[in-house]
């Protein structure tokens, strides 16, 4: 072959691989042997078959098994049988002739020979030899080893001795009378019970727990134990003398039952010493084997109580449930989660099954035991991750699953272990330096969430499923979860918010949590009233063609229809959701969006329209039925009613309408407002200023208000120029912003631009259009305190921003702090109100952050702690508005959990005492804590305001344990678990906790909008011709509007903004007011408070002359006295008036006109200068009030 391929030619290919074989496929030639090779020929044999059937079947031994245990209890009853019928006087072999015994000597020919009929005789003969072939085919195939070990076993020595002689009866007549012990089989049958329940699990996969076996295996036992004593104490009683000595079968069960249970009444007694014998040795067998197995059973029962209960599949499929899967139960979190979830009527009847793999603790215990969880809450020890614990849980048959993440368990060995090596890394420099062991086990945590997501992905595709997670890196993995909610994305986001848009924190967490607006409603102070009232407003949906509060304004503009739903019945629409394929949630659309009947609305409002009466003004019958049957009518015809109209035509001219009115066309006060001539009538005409106050302000011009028209085609300020409102004159106006760059762009650094971030912070992040720098800068300029070649700045006051700063303290720099700075330069916020931020950080951040945040402008990192005076005074603290300072993830591993915001409260109230005037913001761990935020001893209101919150609280909680069983009487009563709610530090939006976030998961099962809801309003989704969350502030020159609804309706006529809410501060000003009474101190504290305070003025003021700060910049006069009260009112009334400093949230249009503000233009930039003498600093946000 060789030579071949040397002389060019190809050989021949082999005949099997020629064309036409391989066309017609291999074909064997003639001769050519063929093995065909059989496999488990072993198995073939007649032993091995009988081994597949009688033993490796487990469908077939099972079913072998429950019959053999039914013929063990058939003889048992057949031997019961004889009993009864025995005749004691015929004691004698089958076909002889009786004998006669004396009544004073013992019979024992009784105890040998029995009366059995012949019918008796052969069907325990047949048992017999079933059992007996059974006995002898089991040992054929078992057979391995030595065969006496097998014959000499207990269970083989009853078989044989309850069967042969049955067999030798056959052969020999006379022994047909032979006594046999077959009540013996008994025992048999336990062992066979034990079998089957094995095979139950293993074959049919019965779930059948250790301890429900253990309790049948024990019942079982005592059963065979006392029908032994029974039987043996009747026969061996039989050799009794006379016939009245012998017991028959009712007296032998009643004399074993009595002797037992230890009463011994005596009325029975064994005659002869072999039942004697027989009866003491019984009683000490079941002393030693009867506490053997109640040990058993109490060990298994004490397990039974670790690993819960199973949710049967009877109930599964006659109830509807939850299910909860968290890697352990805390008490606080499934407290939220009961609370929060039954609080809505139609969940009523829903069971919550919890699924952990640890067992409870004690609280959790207790707090199972209440009667209104118990009845509906289910404990299951297990794993999400074995599909047996799942089928426990009946996850194919739930409705729901929520998988939670264990925010505050920490590790507290393997967190050290981790420190260990991130400290082992950072000595070896590694680049990861900056993640902490405690991120890893975050981390970890998350990987946790995530495989349990996945196996109940996989053991029920369809079913809906809410995953909470920690990290927002590890969110792309869950993806396909129908709800994710990730707490750093949510934090950070809402952390920067309340930088901007004070109160921003509190206002989320009372719209996501389930509230009734009764709380507060028994105080008499005004604020916590209005504040417990409309922290009542939730979010909800309606589709418009179905809605009476939004149904009239089909075919008209969004701005119309949100104001008018507004005037008319207090409701604010906020949001609107088209009909169409891909659509998505659009806040304030603007006037562009002509409401459709297919719209979806949302709103807020203390309860949805489903659950709301209409109740007009006039109670006269006949006009309310009047008045339903025009508004059937228009509704029909699609044109407004009469009493429409009237509405119309008050708004266009700036009145306001709180209640509906149906009044008579010459109504003086109707006449009124329409004409805004004067009314005789007692009402104030709103549409004008007070009486006097032109006088008081001669030369200027009556204010008045635009009207709100039905469909806004152009802009209202351009209507009599004949100026259109197009898309390009937005473009232009919207990019007239980019005044000044100058000023804030530094020497060196180039100029901004708005585009999407060059670099993402972690997989599955979606970009965000936002202010940038078209040349990111050098990582080193980044670094706030250390001059490099671009940069010789030492301190925050070295640059010398226009604005000032926010600082956000964090313990490492996470991939979600990336959220806190997206949101501060959005792609909407005017330039010139960009405010630097500063991340004071305790250790290095690595460079995959520091490259994410290089592009944008105005932001920079130093390492340091707030527990430094001097990190505090080169981060620029006095030149800050804002100093928000995070959770730390280290203070979690401190021993008593209640003390892992120990570390941050301290340090908090530090920086309280050294800069009283500086607004705080906290997050902490645990909600309970934030009353230690600004602590004041002195501060009596807070004393007392938390003695009445704490009294309430027990009054609603013994209040709702009292109704927990009366029917109709739901918890919802006591409200949500928000017991922190009129805490002043929460009122005032300067706590927060990662806790408050969680409602947001679990009202998304009820409303499945609520995650993108909130992620459009915190700016952390953009959606198409969606609006956003934004703040404006009453000033002098706003008060002319008095009232919120006037100043609703401003809005919507001129910028189209929504507004939503107010957060408030009342100062202490006059005797007159609420906040009029003082903080009581006797001069002796207030003199010591005067000197403390030098004393911390000196300390300050050495620390800024150390560092070269300009002393002059620190206010040491401010005060650390309670001053002010803050706190948010959501959806106020229509009449709700209006005060000085009040901030509005309002919602902006993302594509309206850049017309000029309803408000007097603000200051375009702030700056922090020094304070002259005689003008005092702002006081601090926070409460004063006295009128509990």
């Amino acid at each position: 072959m060789a030579e071949g391929l040397v002389d060019g030619t190809v050989p021949p290919l082999p005949p099997r691989y020629r064309f036409r074989d391989l066309v017609l496929g291999d074909h064997y030639a003639e001769g050519e042997d063929r093995v065909r090779v059989e496999f488990y020929i072993n198995e073939r044999s007649f032993k091995e078959r009988l081994q597949l059937y009688f033993i490796k079947n487990q469908r077939s031994s099972l079913r072998i098994r429950v019959f053999n245990f039914f013929l063990m209890a058939v003889s048992c009853t057949l031997y019961c049988v004889r009993v009864i019928l025995d005749d004691h006087r015929h004691i004698a072999c089958h076909g002889c002739t009786p004998k006669n015994f004396s009544n004073t000597t013992e019979n024992w020919w009784g105890l040998l020979w029995v009366n059995r009929p012949v019918w008796l005789w052969a069907l325990q003969v047949s048992i017999a030899i079933i059992m007996l072939f059974q006995t002898v085919l089991m040992l054929y195939l078992q057979h391995k080893g030595n065969i006496c070990q097998q014959l000499m076993s207990i269970t083989r020595i009853l078989e044989f001795l309850n069967t042969i002689p049955f067999i030798i009866t056959l052969f020999w007549p006379p022994l047909r009378n032979l006594f046999i012990p077959v009540f013996l089989n008994c025992w048999l049958a336990h062992a066979i019970l034990k079998n089957m329940l094995n095979d139950l699990n293993r074959a049919l996969q019965k779930i059948q727990t250790a301890f429900s076996q253990q309790v049948i295996i024990l019942c079982s036992m005592l059963l065979c134990l006392i029908f032994t004593s029974i039987c043996g104490v009747e026969h061996l009683e039989r050799a009794a003398p006379g016939v009245d000595g012998k017991m028959n079968f009712f007296q032998a069960s009643y004399f074993v039952i009595v002797t037992f249970s230890t009463v011994g009444y005596g009325d029975i007694q064994v005659n002869v010493w072999p039942s004697q014998l027989f009866v003491a040795i019984m009683i000490i067998a079941a002393l030693v084997v009867i506490p053997i197995q109640l040990e058993q059973l109490a060990f298994y029962l004490l397990e039974r109580q670790k690993q819960g209960a199973s949710y049967s599949k009877h109930r599964a499929a006659s109830e509807k449930h939850v299910v909860v899967c968290a890697t352990c139960i805390q008490a606080d979190l499934i407290m939220d989660f009961l609370n929060e979830f039954y609080a809505h009527p139609h969940l009523q009847d829903y069971f919550v099954v919890l699924l952990s793999p640890v067992e409870l603790d004690n609280t959790m215990r207790l707090l199972l035991q209440i009667p209104i969880w118990s009845q509906r809450v289910i404990y299951v020890q297990g794993s999400a991750l074995r599909d047996q614990d799942l089928q426990r849980v009946r996850m194919d048959d739930a409705e729901a699953c929520f998988i939670l993440s264990p925010r505050n368990v920490m590790d507290r060995h393997e967190a050290a272990q981790n420190e260990s090596d991130d400290d082992k890394r950072k000595n070896k420099g590694s680049g990861n330096a900056g993640k902490s062991g405690l991120d890893s086990l975050r981390n970890y945590y998350d990987q946790q969430t995530i495989l349990r997501t996945w196996a109940v992905k996989d053991f029920s595709p369809n079913l809906p499923i809410f995953v909470q997670i920690l990290k927002p890196e590890n969110m792309f993995h869950v993806k396909f979860a129908d709800h994710v909610v990730c707490e750093d994305e949510f934090k950070y986001a809402l952390l920067a918010n309340n930088c901007l848009t004070p109160g921003t924190s509190t206002f989320v967490t009372l719209l996501i949590h389930t509230l009734r607006g009764h709380e507060g409603s028994d105080s008499d102070s005004q604020w916590m009233r209005m504040y417990g009232r409309s922290s009542g407003n939730e979010v909800y949906h309606i589709t418009l063609g179905d809605s009476k509060f939004f149904g009239e304004f089909e075919n008209k503009s969004f701005i119309y229809a949100s104001f008018h739903a507004h005037k008319k019945y207090g409701v604010a629409l906020v949001g609107v959701k088209k009909d169409e394929e891909d659509s998505e949630i659009q806040l304030n659309p603007g006037p562009k969006h002509i409401m459709q009947a297919s719209d979806t609305c949302y709103y807020f409002n203390i309860t949805k329209e489903e659950n709301s009466a209409f109740i007009f003004a006039d109670s006269d019958p006949e006009k309310e039925r009047e008045h339903k049957r025009k508004d059937s009518k228009s509704s029909l015809h699609n044109e407004p009613s009469s009493s429409s109209k009237i509405h119309s035509i008050i708004a266009s001219v700036g009145s306001m309408a709180i209640e509906l009115q149906e009044r008579r066309a010459n109504d003086p006060a109707r006449e009124a407002l329409v004409t805004g001539k004067p009314s005789t009538s007692s009402g104030r005409n709103l549409l004008i200023p007070p009486a006097g106050e032109e006088e008081r302000v001669p030369g200027r011009r009556r204010p008045s208000i635009l009207p709100v028209l039905e469909i806004m085609s152009s802009d209202p300020e351009d209507e009599e120029t004949g100026i259109t409102f197009t898309a390009e004159k937005v473009e232009t106006e919207v990019d007239g912003d980019i005044e000044d760059i100058k000023v804030w762009d530094a020497k060196n650094e180039s100029d901004w631009m708005k585009g999407y971030p060059p670099v993402a912070p972690y997989i599955g992040y979606t970009p965000m259009f936002s202010h940038l720098l078209a040349n990111p800068r050098k990582l080193c300029c980044l670094e706030l305190d250390q001059p490099c070649s671009h940069s010789n700045h030492h301190c925050a006051r070295d640059y010398n921003w226009p604005n000032n700063s926010i600082i956000v303290a964090v313990e490492s720099t996470a991939p979600g702090l990336y959220n806190f700075i997206v949101p501060l330069r959005a792609h909407w916020r005017p330039k010139h109100t960009l405010k630097p931020i500063v991340i004071m950080v305790e250790k290095r951040p690595d460079t995959v952050f520091l490259e994410s945040i290089a592009a944008f402008p105005l932001v920079y990192y130093m390492i340091g702690s707030i527990e430094s005076l001097d990190d505090l005074l080169r981060a620029g603290i006095l030149q800050a508005d804002t100093v928000v300072v995070v959770d730390r993830e280290s203070s979690k591993l401190a021993e008593e959990d209640y003390m892992a915001d120990a570390c941050q409260v301290v340090a908090v109230q530090t920086m309280f005492k050294l800069f009283p005037s500086s607004t705080i913001i906290t997050e902490l761990t645990h909600p309970s804590n934030m009353r230690f935020m600004q602590f004041r001893a002195k501060d009596y209101y807070a004393l007392k305001l938390a003695q009445k919150q704490k009294l309430s609280f027990v009054h609603a909680y013994l209040k709702g344990k009292l109704k927990s069983n009366v029917k109709g009487k739901r918890e919802k009563e006591r409200g949500a678990n928000l017991s922190y709610m009129f805490r002043l530090p929460f009122a005032a939006g300067n706590v927060f906790t990662a806790s408050m976030l969680d409602t947001l998961l679990y009202q998304s099962f009820v409303k499945d909008y609520m995650i993108i809801f909130t992620r459009l309003l915190l700016g952390l989704d953009q959606a198409h011709g969606s609006g956003y969350l934004c703040e404006m502030k009453i000033t002098t020159d706003d008060l002319w509007i008095r009232t919120y609804g006037r100043l609703y309706q401003k809005l919507c006529s001129t910028t189209f903004e929504i507004p939503v809410g107010i957060y408030r501060t009342q100062m202490q000003s006059d005797s007159k007011s609420e906040l009029s009474v003082t903080i009581d101190d006797d001069d002796q504290s207030s003199t010591c408070l005067s000197e403390e305070r030098a004393a911390l003025a000196e300390l300050v003021r050495s620390k800024m002359k150390k560092l070269g700060l300009p002393e002059s910049d620190y206010d040491a006069e401010a005060t650390e006295k309670r001053s002010a009260l803050s706190y948010v009112l959501i959806n106020p009334g229509f009449d709700t008036k209006l005060e000085l400093d009040d901030v509005i949230f309002i919602i902006r249009p993302a594509g309206g006109p850049n017309a000029s503000s309803p408000m007097p233009p603000r200051r375009k930039y702030s700056t922090r200068r020094p304070k002259t003498e005689g003008e005092k600093r702002e006081e601090p946000q926070g409460s004063m009030d006295t009128r509990l």
